[in-house]
């Protein structure tokens, strides 16, 4: 069989988690047998740096994000018959749309969408994003398959019409090389922030979103503080520093405000991770497959997590479950994890991190994109 080409498309290459999965399958594709061309349609972005640093093609559109453009259309539309594509593999609703309707047109036999969320509240979106998912779902018969990255997603997607006979799960998965346990990692960490050492870190790692619940968070913090003065909360993540007025406003009103610390986007978030000694998603609704929470669990991390998407299957019995938009029960369940002491919470994430390794490691699930790949081109 000849090299299969696959045309990735994505809305854009920053550090979201769709961006981050789809670097990590371009980049350990068996290339012998396939061939992989990355296209944004917005900017290249930090991933495509990434992606092209790995020697893999990044075709830019150079669109507005969420303003249809005629002549960027007609480029991709040159692009793929140029490149012979054999798949587009699609990830995140406007690429599905765009890559479904100008495939179809160029003539790309096999068209694979990708949905990376669950139960999404538009209402705080665009509403050009909740049309687009009204008029995928009614397109979604035209697609060869669609990847979803967690159950929950695709029991929310079936119900709003998405043909589930066309839906396959594939997790993210995680380089467990990269996340991994560091014993110097909290040492370091405390030491850059200036802190004793007997300090117990609890931290978010996740972009400012309205879906991410940073309320959540803090508020179970401010909670937890009455209880534990020991405890420091480290905010990691895109919009998530000290030009963020409402955090620095929240600070400035709480008893967080020696306690917190905004430490914004960073390059090592490995490193961090490890530091930590509670790693928590506070996600109000749409999480599918979070990919902090597996990178946390391979860092031998134990995680709180609210109970959206897939986040308790992801955890299992190593963690805490809590409901979403609810301080009190993510601090008690903050709590909880304290009171087993250091030992306690090595012991869990000693597990978390092998549930890692038996169910979501990278290598086994580029294994499955593959598979997925050479079906659909062997079945015509």
């Amino acid at each position: 069989m000849n090299r299969i080409t696959i045309a990735h498309l994505i809305t854009e290459l920053n550090m979201g988690g769709a961006e981050r999965m789809l670097e990590k399958l371009v980049s350990r594709m068996d290339r012998k047998r396939f061939r992989s061309i990355v296209v944004s349609m917005t900017d290249i972005g930090p991933i495509g740096e990434k992606i092209i640093a790995d020697r893999i093609p990044v075709f830019n559109l150079g669109m507005v994000s969420g303003r249809f453009n005629l002549i960027r259309t007609v480029k991709f539309f040159r692009f793929l018959r140029r490149e012979s594509v054999d798949i587009i593999q699609s990830w995140l609703y406007h690429a599905d749309l765009l890559g479904l309707v100008v495939g179809k047109l160029v003539g790309v036999r096999r068209i694979v969408w990708g949905i990376r969320c669950s139960d999404m509240d538009f209402r705080n979106y665009r509403a050009l994003t909740s049309l687009i998912v009204k008029v995928n779902s009614k397109l979604s018969f035209m697609t060869n398959s669609i990847v979803v990255n967690s159950v929950m997603g695709k029991k929310v997607h079936q119900k709003i019409g998405y043909r589930k006979k066309k839906m396959i799960v594939i997790p993210n998965g995680f380089d467990t090389e990269k996340f991994y346990p560091d014993k110097t990692a909290k040492k370091f960490l405390l030491d850059q922030m200036g802190l004793l050492n007997d300090t117990i870190l609890i931290g978010i790692v996740a972009r400012w979103d309205p879906m991410k619940d940073h309320e959540n968070f803090l508020k179970a913090a401010c909670v937890l503080a009455e209880k534990e003065a020991s405890v420091h909360y480290i905010m990691v993540g895109l919009g998530v520093d000290s030009e963020n007025q409402r955090i620095r406003s929240f600070m400035n009103n709480s008893i967080l405000k020696d306690r917190l610390h905004l430490l914004g986007l960073r390059k090592d978030v490995a490193r961090i991770m490890a530091a930590l000694d509670i790693v928590s998603s506070s996600s109000a609704y749409g999480e599918g497959f979070s990919n902090t929470l597996g990178e946390a669990m391979a860092c031998g991390v134990p995680c709180v997590v609210t109970d959206v998407g897939d986040s308790a299957r992801i955890v299992g019995d190593t963690g805490r479950v809590v409901p979403p938009k609810d301080p009190q029960a993510l601090a008690n369940a903050w709590k909880g994890l304290i009171d087993i002491g250091q030992e306690g919470r090595h012991s869990l994430g000693l597990l978390a991190r092998k549930r890692i390794e038996e169910h979501f490691e990278i290598s086994k699930v580029v294994k499955q994109y593959e598979e997925l790949y050479t079906s659909l081109v062997a079945n015509g």
